[in-house]
């Protein structure tokens, strides 16, 4: 076994390079599944540490899966996400993105960069690693669910690699101070699902309205309807989120338009919850284009579901957590773990993950010490910038996962359901 002291000089031997990877895809974002010089630098830099790859899977070339130690041994699977998004970038640091348009604003530069000083750790102690170990490099988390993708393509199931017992991602967290390790078992990140509403009636002339079947009324009254959904047909105790954030209607301003559109997005955190909403949605705005004159037609598209972490894994994650990261690894005076209140209503693709075996994602504080978080930036925003020093606390959780999984006797895939119902 690693001792602690172990892993810190060796996680700090590799920190150097580690931080000049991040850099380098700071540098050069990419958006889903067009990830090519990311994925030829994660295979070059895992080239440079001796470890073996495939290199990418059916629907999900820009994909890389890795291999640690005896693949005999139980398996445990890291994932890092490694797609970027497509938002101008201002932080004004010295390798900010030199693709225009393009940037790392969730931290996925800094989430591989963890996996990649990861994958160095390990190969060091190849020979004592206790199981082995599949590191995925996942494109498109942001948009088209890479995760799925992987998933399909046998990436947990034995078809590529070994079959996978357990795995585990990290996420960094802005609002959480440097270092700290945060989870909870149980929901973690709500599902989350696009609407689309057309309304058609009939145009006129904008002095004769009466002539007209309205469709902007009646889609103006639709949307203030859809905002009583949550508070007026869901338990007041279950999360839900309902956000209209796009409207369009018309192309002067003395024409009634014959259409017009709205779109925005339903996050919740159970199935029954989400197919409520759904329904509700349809009969809100059939029922109030009928009563304009008009006809409505929604156009629903499924995202992410709800990313359920295993509770065994959650025990496990949080009994490592408190071994391993100490007030060296944290901002002064800040925990070393915290169990996260509540479910945030962000999606994240490693749901998928999830729903095929036991999964547990955990956040990794990035607010340094002595800065207010309000003033910190949050992730999509156009000032974020992941935190270089959180490698080591996002290496010595994997690492440490790795090392002591023995101990965890983790859950059935369809007991996690269950608990999560």
């Amino acid at each position: 076994m690693l001792s602690s002291d172990e892993l810190s000089t060796m996680i700090g031997d590799l920190l150097p390079r580690a931080i000049e990877a991040r850099h380098w895809l700071h540098r050069h974002p990419e958006l889903a599944f067009t990830e090519h010089k990311t994925a030829q630098f994660i295979r070059e830099e895992l080239d440079r540490i001796g470890v073996c790859y495939t290199a990418g899977v059916e629907g999900a070339e820009t994909a890389t899966n890795a291999l640690i130690g005896d693949a005999s041994r139980p398996c445990v699977a890291l994932r890092a996400d490694i797609d970027a998004l497509p938002i101008v970038e201002k932080t004004g640091v010295p390798y900010a993105s030199e693709s225009p348009g393009k940037m790392h604003a969730c931290g996925h530069d800094g989430h591989t960069a963890t996996l990649l000083l990861t994958a160095a750790v390990l190969k060091r102690i190849e020979s004592r690693l206790p199981v082995c170990v599949k590191l995925i490099f996942q494109p498109a988390e942001e948009s088209g669910g890479g995760a799925r993708q992987l998933v399909g393509a046998g990436v947990l199931d034995g078809r590529i690699g070994p079959k996978v017992a357990a795995i585990f991602a990290m996420h960094g967290r802005p609002s959480a101070p440097l270092g700290q390790i945060l989870t909870a078992p149980g929901p973690l990140k709500a599902a989350s699902d696009r609407f689309r509403i057309t309304f058609r009636g009939k145009g006129s002339h904008a002095a004769r309205p009466h002539e007209s079947h309205d469709p902007i009324t009646a889609a103006a009254q639709a949307i203030l309807s859809l905002q009583m959904i949550v508070s007026r047909e869901i338990d007041p105790v279950e999360p839900c989120v309902l956000t209209v954030a796009r409207m369009s209607a018309g192309t002067a301003d003395n024409v009634i338009s014959d259409t017009a559109t709205f779109s925005g997005t339903v996050r919740t955190l159970s199935e029954e919850t989400r197919k409520k909403c759904r329904e509700a949605i349809e009969r809100r705005c059939a029922a109030i284009a009928a009563g304009h004159r008009c006809t409505s037609e929604m156009e629903w598209r499924s995202g992410y579901p709800v990313l359920v972490n295993d509770a065994t894994l959650y025990r496990y994650l949080e009994q490592v957590a408190r071994k391993t990261i100490t007030a060296a690894d944290v901002a002064p005076g800040a925990l070393c773990f915290m169990r996260q209140a509540s479910p945030t209503m962000g999606a994240e693709d490693f749901a998928f993950y999830a729903q095929q075996v036991p999964a547990c994602m955990f956040h990794v504080g990035l607010r340094p010490a002595g800065v207010d978080e309000d003033d910190y930036p949050e992730i999509h925003q156009d000032s974020f910038n992941f935190n270089d020093e959180a490698l080591v606390s996002g290496s010595k959780m994997f690492v440490a996962l790795v090392l002591n999984f023995p101990e965890c006797e983790v859950s059935h895939p369809e007991d996690v359901k269950k608990k999560s119902k």
